[in-house]
């Protein structure tokens, strides 16, 4: 199982490098496009891996579907892109379960990035309604309907209805989510034209440019004020991690006063687990948590 994981996590670097230039940082996009696009040759050259991936995606679905998650729901507001068509990605308006429903532009109507006292990290909230949940629980709950027929059938298959409200099997819901993206990826190549040019010229002017983007984590916002050389005023980006800061916080509130009777090692351990179920940044994943009970 893990060579498996780490074959399809192989598969999913090269079709970013022969894209982007590198797995990691990509040096081939620039404004207006990309430096150089593939030949249709080179994209056909990664066709059998992503079947083979998908194939193996859908085993991955199937194994971590087995494992012991606890009982643990909580009332989520779940936010993300809502796009007509397709399941979100790059483009669509940002929605949530409780009526939420705006343009990218209006983000700052809505959400509010804050200072708290214990942290230095900062707490992104809903003004009108607090803490909330960006990621794959989201995107999956928001939009069962646009994933691929044997996406759906995967997720089922697992256990999953259309929407899911518990962390823990965040895991089977990336699973589900890996193998709709090779489904894509396949879609992509079977259609794609190589265009005459990588990218069409820019000219700069001053503006402000505001996006939302669905990275692995969650909903990634941006806002940018440019002059009239194109050069960068002010940056503002709030990511997913941000974004779920609050609400980890409120899962270990939850999780945590029913099972005092664990002992500590045991306790820390699930309360990782809970924490993980956000998939935060490295630093957040690694090194975040040092426990201290007081059962008085």
């Amino acid at each position: 199982v893990v060579e498996q994981g780490l074959q399809l996590k192989k598969v999913g670097n090269e079709i970013v490098s022969t894209l982007a230039g590198r797995e990691i940082h990509p040096i081939n996009v620039r404004v207006g496009g990309f430096y150089r696009v593939p030949k249709r040759s080179e994209f056909d050259a990664l066709a059998e891996r992503l079947k083979w991936a998908a194939d193996a995606a859908e085993e991955m679905i199937d194994f971590v579907a087995k494992f012991d998650f606890p009982d643990f729901e909580q009332d989520y507001e779940l936010v993300s892109l809502l796009h007509p068509d397709e399941y979100p990605m790059n483009e669509g308006r940002i929605v949530s379960n409780r009526g939420l429903d705006i343009h990218a532009e209006q983000f700052g109507e809505h959400f509010r990035e804050e200072h708290v006292e214990r942290s230095s990290a900062l707490h992104c909230r809903l003004i009108e309604r607090g803490h909330y949940m960006v990621g794959p629980l989201a995107r999956y709950s928001l939009n069962f309907s646009k994933l691929t027929p044997r996406a759906q059938a995967a997720a089922r298959r697992a256990g999953l209805g259309e929407t899911c409200f518990n962390p823990f099997r965040s895991i089977v819901v990336r699973g589900v989510e890996v193998l709709y993206a090779c489904e894509e990826a396949l879609r992509v190549i079977e259609n794609y034209e190589r265009p005459e040019a990588p990218f069409v010229e820019v000219e700069p002017r001053a503006g402000t440019g505001h996006a939302a983007t669905e990275a692995p984590r969650g909903m990634l916002y941006h806002r940018y004020e440019i002059d009239a050389e194109g050069i960068i005023q002010l940056a503002q980006i709030v990511p997913p991690t941000s974004q779920n800061q609050g609400r980890i916080e409120d899962d270990l509130r939850a999780f945590i006063e029913p099972r005092m009777h664990l002992d500590d090692e045991k306790l820390q351990w699930q309360c990782e687990q809970a924490i993980r179920n956000y998939d935060p940044c490295i630093s957040c994943s690694a090194h975040f948590l040092k426990l201290h009970v007081d059962r008085s």
